[in-house]
Order: structure tokens, then C-alpha cells, then sequence
């Protein structure tokens, strides 16, 4: 990490909470994205509030890009984002590496019964004890992942 930029980290916090606080309390669904997306297919009884929380989500993130230019995306001095390369020496072609990484949180999601997002943000809230161990092999894991491949 180049620079901390503690101002919009705790803004994003803070609406992030507020969404998950306004989710539960008003349809008393838990803002985990892998549930929310993984019941549109096959369809769920409760399709429409998760679509309406998917594409809000969406226009949110562009609506932020495009009022705030800059706000946590790319390095220091605006540069533009860019995709996580494969370690160096591995010989995966970047879209492979995405592919394969993008099949194995789908998988884990699955098999951990929801992703960071519920367990972290609403799962911990709600003192789940389930949370607080997926939280912990979350991090054990992308502390090992990191200390393997060495990207930062």
C-alpha cells in the first residue's frame, strides 16, 4: 500500500454498515453478497429485492466513481486500476489466473455458507460464532496467500 487515506476508508465503513443496518432492518435479509446473488439462479421466491440491491450496488459504485473521481481507486496521483497480475514466474495468463481465483471464492463461498460480507460485516455484528471462525480463515488464508505468491 501506497498511501492510507483513513477519510474515505471510514466512509466507505460507515455506508457499507449503514446499508447492511438498513437491509436487515427493513426486509430482514443479511447483506451477504454470495446469498443475495447466489438465490437469483436458480430464482428464489425473493427475487425482486435482490435484484433491486445488485443493480443499486452497481449504480452506486459508478454514481461514487463519477462524482468523487479518484476516491480509493488506482495509486498515488489517480492512476487508473488495474487487474491483479499472476505471481511472476507462474506463466498463468492474467485472465486465467482471474478465472480460476474467481471459481475458488465462488466455491469457498458455498462451502463457508456466505462470503466476507456476511460473515464479516454481518455476521461478527450479530456475534455469530460461525463469523467469527470464517472470519479468521479468511485472513489466516489471505495472510498465507500473500506470504506465498508475494503481491501486496
Amino acid at each position: 500500500m501506497d498511501s492510507f487515506a483513513p477519510i474515505p476508508a471510514l466512509a466507505g465503513g460507515v455506508l457499507i454498515g449503514l446499508a447492511s443496518a438498513l437491509l436487515w432492518l427493513g426486509n430482514g435479509r443479511i447483506a451477504g453478497i454470495s446469498g443475495i446473488f447466489g438465490q437469483l439462479l436458480p430464482p428464489a421466491r425473493t427475487v425482486i429485492w435482490r435484484l433491486v440491491f445488485l443493480v443499486a450496488l452497481v449504480l452506486g459504485t459508478f454514481a461514487a466513481s463519477w462524482l468523487l473521481p479518484g476516491l480509493g481507486v488506482g495509486g498515488p496521483g489517480g492512476q487508473p486500476a488495474q487487474l491483479a497480475a499472476p505471481p511472476p514466474g507462474w506463466k498463468i495468463p492474467a485472465p486465467l489466473w482471474i478465472a480460476v481465483s474467481g471459481l475458488l471464492i465462488g466455491f469457498g463461498t458455498k462451502i463457508g455458507n456466505g462470503c466476507t460480507s456476511g460473515h464479516g460485516v454481518c455476521g461478527i455484528a450479530r456475534l455469530s460464532k460461525r463469523s467469527f471462525v470464517a472470519v479468521g480463515v479468511f485472513f489466516s488464508v489471505a495472510i498465507l496467500t500473500v506470504a506465498i505468491t508475494g503481491i501486496v
